[in-house]
């Protein structure tokens, strides 16, 4: 049985590619295999792995459908053998160690569904924005599972070219969802939910490619609007909000107004808002009262949703609930 099967998506990346492909052969064993997806190349790529197939054997080539990245990740995987899949993405570079130490990391906690690692983010045209620097840092620190688990519906905890899950249980979920909405986080919140567990392993393992034409600035699923839609999906599904059909949102601002409305759609009401800022408190947004701070006395009915997106006000609202009794997972989840 192949043990390990790399997965890698190209479309037109023949200026990146060699470098991605460089990063990750030398990890595989003579039992090991690289299934790259010619999803539709017309720069030359399809026709450089098709070579680099021939001259070796662990390399093979199949078709993907040209109808996005999910079509061509499900194209790839109906062809993967290993009990491992390693993602790998055609414009990124992957650091010595990454796959032998997930696979190793796999293979020693079985609770674990994937494992992701540290990442470098780096732009060539232009110095990396704060707001991914912010992201690679939050990012890079979720390497306790806990605390993973805690900050799953923050944003997407595991950088997906960087990340290895087990063949069985992706392959059990039926693979990538190509429902519109992210396609990657969409399967670390099943895992999660599903009450398996992810980690970052502790070292920068990829240099993570940030660019304009990046999808996930130029694609409609990695939306913020889209990643609202999965939020409040997951949020949904929680027994204590399914339980009652309502929660409440600490935060009246964008991030609470659009999870706001979103949980609305699947059928969860507002119960009400909290927020501090002095001319929300006292009305209503959404027909849904805004309460001031001081109306967390502690664990109430109804579980409370902190979506408060400023800088450090997942930290302060994380402090006062403790504070007032409150448990994360039990009482209260972030998700901003």
């Amino acid at each position: 049985m192949v043990k390990l099967s790399v997965l890698l998506p190209v479309r037109d990346a023949v200026a990146t590619l060699p470098a991605a492909v460089r990063g990750v052969l030398p990890e595989l064993g003579p039992g090991d295999e690289l299934v790259a997806v010619d999803d539709g190349c017309s720069d030359g790529s399809g026709e450089w792995l098709r070579q680099l197939a021939r001259m070796d054997a662990r390399v093979r080539v199949v078709p993907g459908p040209g109808r996005g990245i999910s079509a061509a990740l499900n194209a790839g995987l109906a062809h993967c053998r290993g009990a491992f899949i390693s993602r790998m993405d055609a414009d990124d570079e992957s650091l010595p160690g990454r796959i032998r130490e997930s696979v190793a990391a796999l293979e020693a906690s079985p609770s674990l569904a994937a494992v992701g690692t540290q990442v470098e983010i780096f732009r060539e045209d232009q110095p990396v924005s704060p707001n991914m620097r912010a992201y690679e840092t939050w990012l890079n620190g979720l390497t306790d599972p806990a605390r993973l688990f805690h900050d799953r519906l923050v944003e997407s905890p595991l950088c997906h070219p960087a990340a290895t899950v087990r063949a069985g249980l992706l392959h059990a979920l039926g693979g990538y969802a190509d429902d519109g909405l992210p396609e990657d986080y969409g399967l670390w919140l099943e895992l999660l939910s599903a009450g398996h567990a992810l980690v970052n392993l502790p070292r920068v393992l990829l240099r993570w490619r940030d660019s304009g034409a990046r999808l996930t600035r130029t694609d409609a699923r990695y939306s913020p609007a889209a990643h609202l839609a999965l939020k409040a999906r997951h949020l949904a599904r929680l027994p204590a909000i399914r339980a009652r059909g309502r929660c409440a949102l600490l935060g009246a601002g964008k991030t609470g107004l659009g999870l706001c409305r979103a949980l609305r759609a699947l059928g969860v009401e507002t119960a009400f808002f909290v927020d501090v800022h002095p001319r929300k408190v006292g009305t209503r947004i959404e027909g849904v009262p805004v309460l001031p701070a001081e109306a967390l006395n502690g664990p109430g009915e109804v579980h409370l949703v902190a979506a408060a997106g400023s800088k450090g006000a997942r930290a302060e609202l994380r402090a006062l609930l403790s504070t007032r009794g409150c448990v994360e997972g039990e009482h209260f989840t972030c998700a901003a």
